[in-house]
């Protein structure tokens, strides 16, 4: 395919190892750097991004946008792209709902922009074998040699948007909905005083158990403040599909919870983050 003009909105974590992908595969990659934190433009420079400074830039000299933020701002900053007159290709790869894909699909595409539904499963694409970014709508094979020579596995695996949003869910409807139960299964089990206890049984049961649980939970801390909104996402989406929601609602507050741990590094030690859960509690009553 023709080298493109991508932009990426926003480079954090997951969005720079996105620009790296791009970028390893021949792409110009552009950002803007109006309103983002000193971190931000610290990877984006590192990365060679090349900074147009605000949106309309961007939306005036980029054929892909990449949008890329907390699920709860996937919506608002579609329509900012779409305020910009854009008519592009816009790759949407939030853990938004296939219903809040749909719908932002539906703006899009009345306003004459080419929407590309994107859910991505794994880390950062840093590393080969890691990363799967799942696409689905009529234009998704346009952007597959934006990251042709990469770390990135891409997958086209369907013609209507919403697919690939759908697979995101269910798929951190598991991993991401247990790590918050376990966490609260533990700060349960600390509150009532059994939880050596309980530690005990399980390593009897399946040896290394806890200390697998606890890097699960470490891992995840740092990333609550988001993960709130993502467990929101996947409530709507089993409950669209006619399933109870109310166990990823309840998955939403653990996270929220833990919001005040954004980007520790290190991360806190596994008592205060038991500590954090059941002040939570107390404080709720």
């Amino acid at each position: 395919m023709n080298k493109r003009s991508i932009g990426i909105l926003h480079p954090g974590e997951m969005g720079i190892s996105l620009a790296a992908a791009a970028r390893h595969s021949g792409m110009q990659v552009f950002w803007a750097s109006r309103g983002r934190s000193a971190a931000t433009q610290a990877r984006a420079e590192q990365q060679g991004l090349t900074d147009l400074e605000t949106l309309q830039q961007v939306c005036d000299n980029c054929d892909v946008i990449i949008g890329i933020c907390p699920p709860h701002a996937a919506e608002s900053l579609a329509n900012e792209v779409l305020a910009c007159g854009y008519q592009g290709f816009y790759l949407d790869a939030n853990a938004i709902s296939p219903q809040r894909a749909r719908r932002i699909a539906d703006n899009m595409t009345t306003a004459g922009t080419r929407f590309i539904d994107g859910g991505i499963i794994g880390p950062p694409a840093w590393k080969p074998g890691t990363t799967w970014l799942f696409l689905s709508g009529a234009d998704a094979h346009q952007v597959v040699g934006c990251f042709a020579s990469s770390p990135l596995s891409l997958r086209v695996i369907g013609d209507m948007p919403g697919k690939a949003s759908a697979l995101k869910m269910v798929y951190a409807a598991r991993t991401k909905g247990t790590t918050a139960l376990m966490a609260a299964v533990l700060a349960a089990a600390e509150k009532l005083d059994v939880r050596k206890e309980l530690e005990a049984q399980w390593n009897l049961m399946d040896h290394g158990a806890v200390a697998r649980l606890s890097q699960n939970i470490a891992a995840a801390v740092p990333k609550a403040w988001r993960w709130g909104g993502e467990m929101a996402e996947i409530a709507a989406t089993l409950e669209e599909a006619g399933l109870p929601p109310d166990f990823h609602h309840g998955a939403q507050e653990i996270y929220e919870r833990l919001a005040h741990f954004k980007d520790q590094n290190p991360a806190p030690a596994i008592s205060e983050v038991l500590e954090a859960l059941i002040r939570g509690t107390v404080s709720d009553r």
